[in-house]
């Protein structure tokens, strides 16, 4: 499964456009390598998933080997299974590579694998090749496996692994070309209707929304198979386990549907979004002014945002709204706003026109909670906080 991100992102997965969620060194698990210059990252939820898979498997295996040997042919089991799983999800982000798309991780988790790529294909035959190379691999592992289960002899216990690699790759690639975002099928679906008519909000859109019949239909799949016996003593079936497990397939997929319809809103918003709109007037003060007297005059000037400049008038300094409003009245008189501010970084300092895709780059930069804004000719226009830049996409 790939997870493009938007064009202000990545994860990820593909749906939140705040510009402050995460950070630059934000890491979504362990961290296992660099193959092909990928980060790889496993999720601590890994580990769960690998031992219910030891579990079930090793009653299969009990047959073949006796314990305790059992467990750890179950357990290289399930190494070789997240295995598939993570040359699925390396062969996205090598095809994504080489048409030249950064990737910032490949992670597994306990649904799985994420590729997070952090910009979005440029034409809609980029984006099937890249979504169609994880499913392409899996199917080619389970044909070599029907391969080597017919032409070599192979010992009881390795063709018990090999068949079970065969089975979960069939299942891996066919449930990934389900048609419906966020699954590799889904991302196909997007590429034929963007060819189609030129769009890719299109494609996006409906595939989201076929995304979410994917997700409605799992569930009533799992409540089926609950309920389903395999005779008619009521004996056999999966029981609770499919309908648990269904669920759990079904809100992933739903959720992840859903933040790509809300990744089209955003973009629908995103070139409305401008840094002269969303500032606040700054009022200038000096770093030795008691934060009483600041915000006195903050609201004498129907400001929203302090600044501290030397005794020329040029900006030195941001106060930090978060630090004003944490400081008690009582204190107020006996605090500087310098004890509350940031010096201005190279980053913290951005044009005033700065306007939607160039301005979310520039929040990620370097993030923080307010910006300086200044105008062309270098003088200061106002103050960016950034959760005001979260309320202008609060109904997104």
């Amino acid at each position: 499964m790939t997870n493009s991100a938007p064009p202000t992102q990545g994860k990820t997965p593909a749906g939140d456009p705040g510009p402050r969620k995460g950070g630059p060194d934000a890491r979504p698990g362990l961290y296992m390598g660099r193959p092909f210059g990928v980060p790889v990252y496993v999720s601590p939820s890994w580990f769960l998933v690998a031992i219910l898979v030891t579990v079930m498997f090793e009653g299969q295996v009990n047959g073949v080997i006796d314990r305790p040997a059992s467990y750890l042919v179950a357990f290289a089991y399930a190494v070789l299974l997240y295995g598939s799983v993570f040359v699925h999800e390396l062969s996205h982000a090598v095809t994504a590579r080489v048409l030249g798309l950064p990737v910032r991780s490949v992670t597994l988790h306990i649904l799985g694998g994420e590729t997070s790529i952090e910009r979005e294909a440029a034409t809609p035959g980029r984006e099937f090749l890249i979504a169609f190379a994880g499913p392409l691999v899996n199917l080619v592992l389970a044909g070599l496996g029907l391969l080597a289960h017919a032409a070599l002899p192979l010992p009881d216990v390795a063709l018990l692994l090999i068949d079970a690699l065969t089975f979960a790759n069939l299942l891996v690639g066919a449930f990934n070309l389900l048609p419906g975002l966020p699954l590799d099928g889904g991302r196909l679906v997007r590429a034929a209707v963007w060819k189609a008519t030129g769009h890719s909000r299109s494609g996006a859109i409906f595939a989201g929304w076929v995304g979410r019949a994917v997700a409605v239909a799992c569930l009533i799949s799992g409540a089926y198979l609950a309920t389903y016996r395999t005779d008619e003593n009521g004996n056999g079936g999966f029981g609770w386990l499919a309908l648990l497990w269904s669920a759990l397939v079904a809100s992933f997929i739903w959720v992840g549907a859903t933040q790509a319809i809300r990744a089209e809103r955003f973009r629908d918003r995103l070139p409305l979004l401008s840094a002269r709109r969303l500032a606040r007037r700054a009022t200038l003060v000096t770093a030795d002014t008691p934060l009483a007297e600041a915000v006195r005059r903050a609201h004498a000037d129907q400001a929203g945002a302090l600044v501290i400049a030397d005794h020329d008038g040029n900006p030195q300094a941001l106060v930090s709204e978060k630090a004003v409003t944490a400081t008690p009245e009582h204190r107020r008189p006996w605090i500087t706003v310098g004890e509350l501010s940031r010096g201005l970084e190279p980053d913290l300092t951005l044009p005033a026109d700065l306007t939607g895709e160039d301005l979310i780059a520039a929040l990620r930069r370097n993030p923080a909670s307010e910006y300086l804004l200044t105008e062309p000719d270098g003088r200061l226009y106002g103050v960016l906080a950034v959760s005001d830049v979260d309320r202008a996409f609060a109904g997104v």
